[in-house]
């Protein structure tokens, strides 16, 4: 039996304050932030990732954003581009429709944490994840 076919997962992170959080937040909120974070998930020659239009797709860094802050390594997985495409569609259905998007709760990020850990059953790290409830908490 052959083993199995092992593709990349990355995490693309991009600071969408482009630096100004970390010089401002200690003045605006009293706490030092060190980026907004958007991210996006990296699988099978593609970038996948969520907003206010639903889940979207393009060639690695051909967002808006250009090229990613930096990126994560995240794992791999056994999950084919078909079965990934087709757990995909079901989300885009009914956990991240476009009108499910929510700034503080329901974004990006949490979209790149749930499509990491079907795909390699890690997390994406935390300091993107808790982001929100630290600015909510200033």
């Amino acid at each position: 039996m052959e083993p199995p076919n092992l593709y990349p997962v990355k995490l693309y992170v991009y600071d969408l304050s482009k630096g100004l959080a970390r010089r401002l937040s200690p003045i605006m909120l009293g706490k030092q932030l060190e980026g907004i974070w958007h991210t996006s998930i990296v699988v099978h020659k593609d970038e996948f990732f969520f907003g206010s239009g639903g889940i979207s797709s393009c060639p690695p860094g051909g967002t808006l954003l250009g090229p990613p802050d930096s990126v994560v390594d995240v794992g791999s997985t056994e999950v084919t581009e078909e079965i990934f495409l087709e757990y995909l569609s079901s989300l885009g259905e009914s956990l991240f429709r476009g009108e499910a998007y929510n700034l503080f709760e329901h974004n990006c990020n949490t979209f790149s944490n749930e499509v990491a850990q079907f795909l390699t059953g890690r997390k994406i790290p935390s300091y993107i994840t808790d982001l929100p409830s630290e600015v909510l908490s200033t």
